[in-house]
């Protein structure tokens, strides 16, 4: 579990999606519902071979998991296109 997931956002995690391509982490997609409003944490692996510590990319922040939820289906559908083995943690 990489730092940027241990330092949990405030609120009711909904979904984590982890993507790996190659057996090689790429993507880590959390969701967490905060009442007011739904934020999507995303950690992203570079892939050349330089680095294995995740990078942060976001929050990106919804009113709503409805939203929340689009925006992560999206993302899990372009990384399974991209040849991504996608996963719930």
């Amino acid at each position: 579990m990489s730092e940027a997931v241990a330092q949990e956002t405030p609120g009711r995690e909904l979904y984590v999606r982890h993507a790996r391509r190659n057996g090689e982490s790429v993507v880590l997609l959390r969701a967490v519902d905060q009442g007011v409003r739904c934020v999507v944490e995303v950690d992203v692996w570079r892939g050349d071979g330089h680095s294995y510590a995740p990078e942060k990319a976001g929050p990106y922040v919804f009113p709503s998991p409805v939203e929340a939820t689009r925006f992560v289906t999206d993302a899990v559908e372009a990384l399974i296109a991209l040849g991504c083995d996608v996963r719930a943690s």
